[in-house]
């Protein structure tokens, strides 16, 4: 079901232990503080793999986070924003990412620009909470939605490169 290189990241990316969401302030910093050590180490593996392909940060109460990922295709770099609430159930309910300017542009995603990840996330997720976390997210979630639906739809003229 999971192939040896994505085996390979999620090894690499620190299982979370609180089961906490925003609800539980007393605790949602010790989550909060689990989140980002989990990213900082994905990240690091990632420019070390020489596989780095987003950023992120969020607001003061890491309920709300926002950022750019980007997707290589044929040397050239395509750039978008994302987004994404922590929902109030979380972890038990997984974040929904969005990539609102691709929003309408193909049929695996959802109002507001939000990427379908029901049929192969979030089963995975729902079997791996409160281990799974927002590094779990991007990468089991985002970066095969991004290795699918990016070449498919510069292929398809959808999107285009644009100089910066």
């Amino acid at each position: 079901m999971v192939d040896d290189s994505t085996r390979k990241t999620l090894s690499n990316i620190p299982l979370l232990q609180t089961r906490a969401g925003p609800r539980e302030k007393d605790i949602w910093v010790q989550r909060l503080k689990e989140e980002y050590q989990a990213l900082i180490k994905y990240v690091e593996n990632n420019k070390q793999s020489g596989s780095d392909w987003f950023r992120l940060e969020s607001n003061k109460e890491g309920t709300k986070w926002f950022g750019k990922c980007w997707y290589m295709h044929n040397l050239l770099k395509y750039e978008f924003e994302v987004e994404f609430d922590i929902p109030v159930t979380y972890p038990t309910t997984a974040p929904e990412i969005a990539v609102p300017e691709l929003d309408g542009k193909t049929a695996k995603m959802y109002r507001g620009g939000k990427i379908c990840l029901t049929e192969h996330f979030k089963p995975l997720w729902a079997r791996n909470v409160p281990k799974f976390g927002i590094a779990h997210a991007m990468a089991l979630g985002l970066a095969p939605w991004l290795a699918v639906e990016i070449p498919d739809l510069i292929e398809k003229g959808i999107i285009s490169y644009k100089e910066k």
